[in-house]
């Protein structure tokens, strides 16, 4: 259950279902994007995107999913932002779209809390 190992909740908790896992190393996941969500409200009213950071913060989110059960991890830990690299979009994600994400673990440093991973998202199919 996402709820037990991620802190965030509505409208925050961008991650609605894990559908693949292996243990510290990767997981696949799923965002169901809807129309209801607040940000549309003013992104943009007469042509609604999801923004660009969400899609990242939402990868951040199933990377800690990742993470928040490796060894070394704290039960309840909160994890941060500590960079964002080499970030592209390729196509807009829109109410009524999939957001399928892929995240792997590429390091990780249990002493400190510290990780970093790779990510990739994905509608239809096609990179987002």
């Amino acid at each position: 259950d996402i709820d037990k190992i991620l802190p965030h909740r509505y409208p925050f908790a961008l991650v609605d279902k894990v559908v693949e896992y292996e243990a510290g190393k990767r997981a696949v996941g799923i965002k169901t994007v809807t129309k209801n969500e607040p940000h549309f409200n003013g992104h943009f009213p007469d042509r609604p995107i999801m923004p660009g950071v969400l899609q990242v913060e939402a990868l951040a989110q199933l990377a800690g999913i990742v993470c928040l059960q490796m060894e070394g991890a704290e039960p309840g830990s909160v994890f941060f932002f500590a960079g964002v690299d080499g970030v592209k979009w390729k196509k807009p994600v829109v109410p009524g779209d999939t957001l399928v994400m892929e995240v792997e673990i590429t390091k990780w440093n249990s002493r400190f809390g510290i990780a970093k991973s790779t990510g990739r998202g994905y509608v239809d199919g096609e990179m987002a």
